[in-house]
């Protein structure tokens, strides 16, 4: 039976430097890619595909900014870019919330922080995103 995936059926989590902060709304990125190398070999035979080396691109989550949870920690988090080591949980959930399946979990290091874009005639949630480079996965 098929078990069809929504995009706001997934718990997204960040932990910074042993840090939790808590549950994010938006995911982009984390895609899965490899180098290529080719390789032509003499007399016009064609080319031979070698392969590459694993790469994962980065990921970045956002989350409307909340004064009271967000703002303390976002001064912490500017001094953290470049070498705060993070842990990304993505979960599957079912149509109930439930947790449907076991999470992928990613490392790598805290590489930005977007601040919102701010209008005074605006209405919109102010959203605002960190941005992680990826070192590893874990399955």
């Amino acid at each position: 039976m098929p078990m069809p995936v929504r995009e706001d059926t997934h718990l997204i989590t960040l932990t910074v430097d042993d840090r939790d902060m808590g549950t994010w709304d938006t995911w982009s990125g984390g895609e899965g890619d490899s180098e290529e190398a080719k390789y032509a070999p003499g007399g016009m035979q064609p080319e031979i595909s070698l392969g590459g080396r694993q790469t994962l691109g980065n990921i970045t989550l956002g989350r409307y900014l909340d004064r009271e949870r967000d703002w303390p920690q976002i001064k912490w988090l500017y001094g953290r870019r470049g070498r705060g080591r993070v842990v990304i949980g993505l979960t599957p959930l079912d149509f109930n919330g439930a947790r449907g399946g076991e999470p992928m979990v990613f490392t790598g290091t805290l590489k930005a922080i977007n601040m919102p874009d701010l209008d005074s005639t605006g209405g919109d949630a102010a959203v605002y995103e960190v941005e992680c480079t990826v070192d590893g996965t874990v399955a």
